[in-house]
């Protein structure tokens, strides 16, 4: 059998893992269970539930928001891991001279931000605890390799920036930071897998999820060598991806409690707002022993 494991350049671990391929962490940990394994990379992950549902891909990662879309989409997955928090992982951005001083101040503002990613949730969790809805009091547009002139020239109120982006933005200067991700959600990388593969098979996750800690164990041990090869892939400078990598954690963690609450916060607020079209129960996504659920650690 093929494990086949999804890749995106959103997904620190998994794009590292994916790059350090001469190291073999993946394959090393799988041939003793009789197992090979192949990469599918893709650039979109909002679209990791879809592809594991179809079985395209056996495993992936992405932010918060797409397993609780993913979950709405009715795709059965199961988590497997999570990176310790991200706190400085991104944030929200507006120009040093913006009247803008509170999330309460977003009201009828234009922000930029990955619709979708874990900045969906971060903007909704910030606008929730503000009083104010994601879905009326602002007017949320994708990304673009533009939103960062935009925001300068204030045709948009804020922007969220992540990683080498950020790092850039704030090596210029004239931009602020209005909301700190840390201050509003942990923003862990999430581990998922269709159930099949989580409740038949868990040693293949404890495989995967070994080799995951390798690749964050090297990517922590050698940042500018993985500043080199998403600079070279990805582009941006490599001392703007070294300072976006160096504040990672790169540690991979069990599922607990606390962020399953976490999640089930994100998917009530997602359906309050109309961001999701049904309920979830994001402790429906735990493996079950023996027919009941797994209690997370």
């Amino acid at each position: 059998m093929t494990i086949t494991i999804g890749v995106h350049a959103s997904n620190p671990s998994l794009y590292h893992l994916y790059h350090l391929t001469r190291h073999g962490f993946a394959q090393r940990e799988l041939e003793p269970l009789g197992e090979s394994v192949a990469f599918h990379p893709y650039s979109n992950g909002v679209r990791t539930g879809e592809l594991l549902s179809r079985g395209v891909i056996d495993f992936g990662g992405t932010g918060s928001t797409p397993p609780v879309t993913a979950q709405a989409a009715g795709h059965d997955l199961v988590y497997t891991a999570v990176s310790a928090p991200r706190p400085e992982h991104g944030a929200l951005l507006v120009p040093e001279d913006s009247p803008l001083r509170t999330a309460a101040d977003l009201k009828g503002a234009t922000v930029h931000l990955a619709i979708g990613s874990w900045q969906t949730h971060l903007v909704a969790k910030a606008l929730d605890d503000a009083g104010l809805s994601y879905a009326d009091d602002i007017t949320a547009e994708h990304s673009t390799a533009d939103s960062e002139q935009l925001l300068r020239t204030g045709a948009v109120a804020a922007w969220v920036a992540q990683g080498p982006q950020l790092a850039a933005a704030r090596r210029t200067g004239g931009l602020r930071t209005l909301i700190r991700t840390g201050d509003v959600i942990t923003d862990r990388s999430v581990f998922f897998t269709r159930r099949a593969l989580a409740e038949e098979r868990p040693e293949i996750i404890e495989a995967l999820t070994r080799a995951l800690r390798r690749a964050d164990d090297w990517a922590a041990a050698h940042p500018r060598d993985a500043a080199r090869i998403a600079s070279a892939d990805l582009g941006g400078t490599v001392d703007d991806w070294e300072s976006a990598l160096t504040a990672l954690p790169w540690r991979i963690e069990a599922v607990g409690d606390a962020f399953l609450a976490e999640q089930q916060e994100a998917a009530d607020i997602f359906h309050r707002t109309g961001f999701i079209e049904r309920p979830v129960t994001v402790a429906d996504a735990v493996a079950r022993t023996a027919g009941r659920p797994a209690k997370a650690s």
